[in-house]
C-alpha cells in the first residue's frame, strides 16, 4: 500500500487562486483520515465563470501548438504527482491500485493524444471555395470555413472515474483542446484527488503562460451549486456523466435557458448482448463465465458494464449454468459511495420483485459492499415489463430467455439507446447477425462482435455515447479524438482578407 504523502487543503481553484467559501463538508473515504473540503456557492461559480469568459478572449485564440503544450504539461504534472494521486485516489473510492495507476495512466495518455492530433489539424474540416467572378448567372463569393471553440463549457466530476472522467478527464482535456477554458464542479465522491489533479493543471497554466481563468475548480456545495454552473449566461456548454435523473435535471435547465446550451450528458446504458443459436451451442459456457467477469469488474461500476444477455431458451443453459457458478466465486466488492451501494440494493430489489424474474444467485452486501446477483425472465415477461431494461449500477445481471429469433429481434426493438449492444457469433449465425444489424445500430452508438465492452478505447474511431439515454446528444462522443468537436462550432468568412482570418486558416 502506498503512504498517502498528500493532504489536501480543503480550497476551491478560482482563477489561479485557491479559495475557501460555502461553510465545509467531510470527505467520506474508504480508508485513511477524513478531510473538511469548502462547499461550492453560487457567487464562486460566478466568479469563475466570469474568469473563464475572460481567459476566453485569450486562449480562444491561442495557437494550437501553444494548447498542445498546454495539455502535455498537464500530462507532465500529473504523471510528476502520480504516486500521491494513487494514494489518495484509493483511500476516497475504494478502487485498487492496480486499477488507479491503469487510469491515471489512461488520462494522461489522453491529454497526449489530444495534444498530437490538435497539432494536426484535420479535425478543425477546414473548407475553401474559391471565388467564382466571372460564374453565371450569378458569381460565387470566395468562402472559407474552419471549426471555431465556442467560450467557457462546464464539466460535472464522475463517482465511478476519480480520474479519467473527472477534473483534467476526457471533457476537461477535449474542452481545452478545442479552445475553451473549463470551469468544473468537482465530485463529492473524491475530493481530494480533485484537488491534487487541479493542482497539476494550475501548475501547467503557469509554467505554459496561459490566462488564470483557464481552469477553475470548485468543489462540493448544494444542488444550487450545479444549477448555478448550467444556467450561467456565459457557460456555452457542459459535459456530464452521471446518472439519468441527476443528468435529465441539468439538461432540462440548460434548455429552459434564455439562451439554451448543448448538454452532453452520458447517462446510462444496460449494454445488452445477444447470443445468438451457433455461437451459444458452441461456446455458451465460456461465454457465460466470461460475462461473470466483465459483470464484477470494477464492482459492476461501469457505465458499459453488460447487465443484460438476451439467448434462445432453447440453448441457454450452459451459458446460465456458468455464468452463476463463476459468479458465486466472486466476492463482495467496495463500492464507491454508500449512496451507490443503497442504489445498488435498490435496483436488485426492484428487479427481484418484478413478476416473471427468476432468482438464480443472490448474496449479501455490506454498507458500501456489492457481491453479485443473477436473475433470469423470459422474452415475453421483458416485453411486457419496460422496467427490466432499467439500469443497475453494479453487478447484477439478468439473462433474458427467447423463444426464437423472432422474438429476439422484438427484444432489440424494444431497447431504449445504449452506449454498446453486442453480438456472440460464430459463422453460422451471419443470416441472424445480418437481421439484427440494423437495429442494433439504431439503438447503439458502439456495436461488438465476439467480446465484451467493458473497457474504452480512446482513439480516432471510438464512439462513447449513442441514442438518448445512453447520451443526451447522439451525434457525438465523450471518448476518443471526435469528442473536441462538441465543443467547436463552424464559422464561414466570406471575401475576407488574410489578415483578418484565423491563423488556422491562414495556413
Amino acid at each position: 500500500m502506498l503512504d498517502e504523502t498528500f493532504t489536501p487543503h480543503g480550497k476551491h481553484l478560482i482563477a489561479g487562486e485557491w479559495v475557501s467559501g460555502g461553510g465545509t463538508f467531510s470527505s467520506a473515504p474508504v480508508a485513511g483520515s477524513a478531510h473538511e473540503f469548502s462547499n461550492g456557492t453560487p457567487e464562486l461559480i460566478d466568479r469563475a465563470a466570469k474568469a473563464a469568459e475572460e481567459a476566453f478572449w485569450s486562449y480562444g485564440y491561442s495557437t494550437r501548438e501553444q494548447r498542445a503544450a498546454f495539455l502535455d504539461a498537464i500530462a507532465d504534472e500529473i504523471e510528476a504527482r502520480g504516486d500521491k494521486i494513487t494514494a489518495i485516489g484509493t483511500a476516497e473510492s475504494g478502487l485498487p491500485e492496480g486499477r488507479l495507476n491503469g487510469e491515471r495512466g489512461r488520462t494522461t495518455g489522453q491529454l497526449r493524444m489530444f495534444a498530437r492530433h490538435i497539432r494536426d489539424g484535420a479535425y478543425l474540416d477546414r473548407r475553401h471555395d474559391e471565388a467564382l467572378p466571372d460564374r453565371e448567372p450569378a458569381p460565387r463569393p470566395d468562402l472559407k470555413m474552419v471549426q471555431r471553440p465556442i467560450g467557457p463549457v462546464a464539466v460535472f466530476g464522475a463517482s465511478n472515474f476519480p480520474l479519467a472522467f473527472s477534473t483534467a478527464g476526457g471533457d476537461t482535456a477535449s474542452a481545452l483542446a478545442a479552445g475553451c477554458p473549463v470551469v468544473c464542479k468537482g465530485h463529492d465522491a473524491h475530493p481530494g484527488t480533485a484537488e491534487i489533479v487541479a493542482e497539476a493543471i494550475h501548475a501547467a497554466i503557469q509554467s505554459c503562460g496561459m490566462p488564470a481563468g483557464t481552469f477553475s475548480l470548485v468543489q462540493g456545495g448544494s444542488l444550487d451549486v450545479g444549477k448555478a454552473l448550467v444556467q450561467h449566461p456565459l457557460i456555452k456548454a457542459v459535459g456530464f456523466t452521471g446518472s439519468l435523473k441527476g443528468g435529465r435535471a441539468l439538461y432540462d435547465l440548460c434548455a429552459q435557458r434564455e439562451e439554451p446550451i448543448p448538454f452532453f450528458g452520458e447517462l446510462g446504458s444496460v449494454n445488452p448482448m445477444f447470443l445468438l443459436p451457433e455461437a451459444t451451442k458452441a461456446r455458451g459456457a465460456e461465454i457465460g463465465k466470461s460475462w461473470a467477469g466483465s459483470l464484477t469488474i470494477g464492482a459492476g461500476q461501469f457505465c458499459t458494464n453488460p447487465g443484460i444477455a438476451i439467448v434462445l431458451d432453447s440453448e441457454a443453459d450452459a451459458f446460465v449454468d456458468a455464468a452463476t457458478a463463476a459468479l458465486k466465486e466472486s466476492g463482495a466488492q467496495t463500492m464507491l459511495t454508500e449512496g451507490i451501494a443503497s442504489a445498488y440494493q435498490s435496483g436488485q430489489s426492484r428487479i427481484a420483485s418484478t413478476d416473471g424474474v427468476r432468482e438464480l444467485l443472490a448474496t449479501d452486501c455490506g454498507q458500501r459492499s456489492a457481491s453479485p446477483y443473477l436473475y433470469e425472465t423470459t422474452g415475453k415477461a421483458w416485453l411486457g415489463n419496460e422496467t427490466l431494461g432499467e439500469e443497475v449500477f453494479g453487478p447484477l445481471g439478468l439473462a433474458v430467455r427467447v423463444a426464437d429469433v423472432d422474438e429476439m429481434e422484438a427484444v432489440a426493438k424494444s431497447m431504449r439507446g445504449q452506449l454498446t449492444c453486442t453480438l456472440h457469433m460464430d459463422d453460422g449465425d451471419k443470416d441472424t447477425g445480418q437481421r439484427l444489424m440494423p437495429v442494433l445500430e439504431r439503438k447503439a452508438g458502439r456495436i461488438l462482435a465476439n467480446g465484451f465492452p467493458t473497457g474504452v478505447e480512446v482513439s480516432d474511431a471510438m464512439v462513447h455515447g449513442g441514442p438518448y439515454p445512453a447520451s443526451t446528444n447522439f451525434g457525438h462522443t465523450s471518448v476518443g479524438t471526435m469528442a473536441i468537436r462538441r465543443f467547436l462550432r463552424p464559422v464561414c468568412y466570406q471575401n475576407m482578407p488574410d489578415a483578418l482570418l484565423p491563423g488556422d486558416l491562414a495556413e
